[in-house]
């Protein structure tokens, strides 16, 4: 295998990865709500999700660490064939909450094995000095692209659907489906394991426990890894703002509900279109920085201002409102995704092979963890005062984060502290 090839087969799973979740989006409040359940239930099934997700993200990350990157992603697409199988045929609440447990089995599995696998490849093929950015640009541009077409398509497709064969608002789910089929059939045929130590059954068992304990040593004990999850916490704060009040707000500025939805659909595909736009922009902006921490202040600084614009428009009515709102919705992602590629590049920089996974997952539970935090506080905030200072605190916060960038020390370092090596010069050169 070369470089090149390992990188398209990154980039399709990438894209597969995130395809049936852009499917299902638009559709899935919509479709419980036509099944029967009330709005308390539907925020039940959102918060097993989330409690499945969190609680299985580290152990998870060990798994896959441990046992091997293609067999994780290939058990997580299995999940989600399941769980968006059994949404589409769902008619109870206990059935869809089945699917919120499914869903966040399949979440926490998948939640960094792909990048593992490319990194891990890249350094079998170029060694550790590999450059980690243009790679990893791409995969989050294409997961974006998923997004995009996902929402796109899974917003128009029940217009279209046979409405005497199925539930229209089921139809979106059954492709989601599909596309998880396919991606397991891919993880399985095109992704050779890297090389690693294998160990029995039993041995495996006994790794699981040890890796994740190693995993947070080392990032509670790894200045850069602490910082990281710093803002990965705030970051997950700020954008669980955002998702939670931009749909009421563009319902308000659309005149009734149902406009509101299909503002939210055209919004949200814009914002996975800049999100990809973003990840692409992330090598140069680590070029034009002077490095990748540098690089990663300024897509914050850009996040943060975009939030403050979008507190800025909670005071303006009609077409100007719905523009601003949904200009700065777009900047905000723009930014936010410089960020989390570079960020995703420090992280494995200062991560060996054996705790890869289990790293990157601490950085996911970090960010879900701020979630959680965000839709019980903004939402109260908003309630007592209004959209606009919500948003305004959350653009406090994400500039506040912007420190966590301040002095910290280059990636390069970190390898060579770690290997005992020299960065190769294509590493310099692309800081």
């Amino acid at each position: 295998m070369t470089a090149r090839s390992a990188l398209r087969r990154y980039l399709l799973v990438c894209f597969l990865t995130w395809l049936p979740a852009g499917l299902m989006l638009t559709s899935m409040v919509l479709l419980m709500a036509e099944r029967g359940l009330t709005l308390a239930e539907i925020g039940l099934v959102f918060t097993v999700f989330s409690l499945v997700t969190v609680c299985l993200e580290l152990p998870t990350g060990g798994l896959a660490d441990v046992v091997g990157r293609r067999v994780v992603l290939a058990v997580s697409a299995g999940f989600t064939v399941a769980a968006l199988a059994l949404m589409a045929v769902s008619t109870t609440f206990w059935m869809f909450l089945l699917t919120g447990v499914l869903k966040g089995v399949a979440r926490a599995l998948s939640s960094g094995p792909a990048t593992a696998w490319y990194v891990d490849t890249l350094h079998d093929l170029e060694g550790p000095g590999a450059d980690l950015k243009p790679g990893l640009a791409r995969g989050g541009a294409l997961e974006s692209v998923a997004l995009c077409v996902g929402v796109l398509a899974g917003g128009f497709v029940p217009l279209v659907a046979p409405g005497h064969l199925v539930l229209p608002l089921a139809v979106p789910p059954m492709l989601g489906a599909l596309a998880a089929a396919v991606l397991l059939v891919v993880v399985v045929l095109a992704l050779p394991e890297p090389s690693h130590a294998r160990l029995p059954l039993d041995g495996m068992l006994r790794a699981v426990p040890a890796t994740v304990a190693a995993s947070v040593r080392l990032v509670t004990g790894h200045v850069v890894l602490r910082r990281l999850v710093v803002f990965y916490l705030v970051s997950g704060m700020v954008l669980t703002a955002i998702e939670l009040l931009t749909p009421g707000r563009l319902a308000q500025l659309a005149g009734t509900a149902e406009r509101g939805s299909a503002a939210y659909a055209v919004v949200a595909a814009l914002g996975f279109a800049g999100s990809a736009v973003g990840s692409a922009l992330a090598p140069w902006a680590a070029r034009t920085a002077g490095g990748s921490a540098r690089g990663g202040a300024a897509g914050v600084v850009l996040t943060a201002l975009s939030v403050g614009v979008l507190a800025a428009t909670a005071g303006l009515d009609g077409a100007a409102g719905l523009v601003g709102a949904g200009g700065a919705y777009v900047v905000m992602f723009v930014g936010m995704s410089v960020t989390f590629v570079l960020c995703l590049e420090m992280t494995h920089d200062a991560v060996p092979a054996a705790q890869r996974t289990a790293v990157s997952s601490a950085g996911s539970l970090a960010q879900q963890a701020g979630g959680a935090v965000s839709n019980l506080g903004f939402g109260v905030l908003a309630g007592q005062t209004g959209v606009a200072a919500a948003w305004a605190l959350a653009a406090t916060l994400a500039g506040v984060s912007a420190l966590v960038f301040v002095g910290m020390p280059r990636s390069d370092r970190t390898r060579a502290g770690r290997d005992g090596k020299r960065p190769a010069a294509s590493r310099k050169a692309a800081q």
